[in-house]
């Protein structure tokens, strides 16, 4: 039998464990309430370890800026990595407002495994988009905005009030697609690489991908990810390196998380 461990030896151990809890969105106080109930919004599993607490609480500001380029409409083009934000919280029972994105990708979104149902799309709020911000923060359990310009320090105090909840107001989880000063999480994407093109034919079938996220929320330390996004199905899935993956014959029932990396 082996020996118990020393009193603070223990005290470490028991924190450790506390905190991996707490990170995968299974200790007590990571399960709250549904969004419907005034929770917090939920993520999708496979980027639940990079969110603290596996959720995001309300008020939480994100920056998640948009794909390079544009879109065949002259538009801004969405990441990946944003609409797998809706797609996740919209498929947890959340409602969700598009500020500014007269070209979101809807067939996009919905392969991700969103609920078009619970989705409000609000295209040209022209010079109003403080105020339609404003409003939908108090409707909708999460807001994505794409601001026209930079929003000035009123605007920005405006906003950041409406999201934050409060007594009289359930707030929300605002998603924001240009750099924001105040913003908890900024959520980016790195070395993509699509397959199935091969020698320059063939179709496009996935794309691997590692996603980061940094900011106060994670009190300095970088989390990331390496995911199919999208996969070669349209949906979200998890990257095994070749060196990792397992006999057909051997392999888990179950999918496993993610490999978490924190810098």
């Amino acid at each position: 039998m082996a020996a118990p461990l020393p009193r603070q030896d223990r005290a470490d151990a028991l924190a450790r464990l506390r905190r991996h809890l707490v990170d995968n969105g299974t200790a007590p106080e990571a399960r709250r309430r549904g969004p419907a109930d005034g929770g917090d919004i939920p993520v999708h599993p496979l980027l639940r370890p990079l969110v603290p607490g596996g959720v995001l609480p309300r008020g939480t500001i994100v920056a998640a800026l948009p794909r390079t380029g544009v879109t065949a409409s002259g538009g801004t083009a969405l990441s990946y990595t944003t609409l797998a934000l809706i797609a996740g919280a919209t498929a947890g029972g959340a409602w969700a407002g598009v500020i500014g994105f007269p070209n979101l990708g809807i067939a996009a979104v919905s392969g991700l495994g969103a609920d078009l149902s619970k989705m409000l799309l609000l295209d040209e709020p022209g010079d109003r988009w403080p105020d339609a911000t404003a409003v939908l923060a108090n409707a909708v359990d999460l807001v994505l905005l794409h601001a026209p310009r930079r929003p000035n320090a009123t605007q920005l105090r405006q906003i950041t009030s409406r999201v934050r909840p409060t007594d009289r107001q359930r707030g929300c989880v605002l998603i924001v697609t240009s750099p924001w000063e105040s913003a908890h999480l900024a959520v980016t994407a790195r070395d993509p690489q699509w397959e199935g093109l091969g020698d320059g034919t063939g179709n496009l079938g996935g794309r691997r991908v590692t996603i980061a996220v940094t900011g106060r929320a994670t009190h300095g330390h970088r989390r990331e990810a390496e995911i199919w996004l999208p996969a070669a199905d349209g949906t979200i899935s998890e990257y095994v390196p070749e060196t990792e993956q397992q006999p057909e014959h051997e392999q888990p029932e179950q999918p496993q998380r993610p490999q978490l990396r924190i810098a």
